[in-house]
């Protein structure tokens, strides 16, 4: 009954930059400036992902640069003092790192970068190796789906089991992603139902009905 859900390996880009445990500060700096990331994965081996280093990760070091013996003090975790003195990946990256899988759902995702407040995720294989990097960004390819294959994927999926003809005459439309059905139904009952199978269909912003019941023989 539902159509073939998007998962993380669709949208992620797969060309992605990553650094080993013992790169250099300034070269981490240089590939986010190249790149224009704000994190770089930390691999090893043949791909393993073990941090995550991310622009937050570096700017301690520049924290410290006007006045370092106050800058100490006034630091209050243990760690950012480490970091403003760490010279490698290995010293700097955030460990474990935050992975999502590539055939992780894109709600999967996106409740994942919201848990843990970040903004993109490196993708890893059942090995647990980097397969890519997906971006909030990313996660809202689904909403640039065009209208018509919305409206189709409703109709076909959700109006002609929930509201089959003849008993029913449901008309769907879509506009910008906000799905409106229009017509006459022998019982309201399942609306609300329709309302969420709906919503669960990639791409759709909202829904709104305009739906009129009328009774068998009228």
């Amino acid at each position: 009954m539902y159509g073939t859900r998007h998962i993380v390996s669709d949208v992620m880009t797969q060309t992605v930059a990553a650094v080993g445990r013992r790169a250099p500060f300034k070269e981490i700096v240089q590939l986010m400036q190249d790149w224009q990331v704000s994190a770089l994965p930390v691999i090893e081996g043949e791909g393993r992902v073990v941090g995550v280093v991310s622009e937050a990760d570096l700017l301690p070091k520049e924290e410290l640069r006007d006045d370092p013996d106050a800058g100490y003090l006034q630091l209050r975790q243990p760690v950012d003092v480490a970091k403003a003195g760490a010279l490698m990946a290995d010293d700097l990256m955030s460990s474990p790192a935050v992975t999502v899988r590539a055939g992780a759902t894109l709600a999967e995702a996106a409740r994942i970068m919201a848990h843990e407040g970040v903004k993109r995720l490196p993708v890893v294989d059942d090995a647990g190796l980097l397969a890519g990097v997906v971006s909030r960004a990313d996660l809202l390819k689904v909403f640039l789906r065009d209208d018509e294959d919305i409206a189709e994927e409703v109709r076909r999926e959700i109006a002609s089991y929930l509201f089959p003809p003849p008993s029913s005459a449901v008309h769907v439309e879509v506009h910008d992603g906000v799905v409106t059905l229009t017509g006459r139904l022998p019982d309201t009952a399942l609306v609300p139902v329709a309302a969420r199978l709906i919503r669960a269909v990639e791409g759709v912003v909202d829904v709104e009905f305009d739906l009129a019941q009328h009774t068998a023989g009228r």
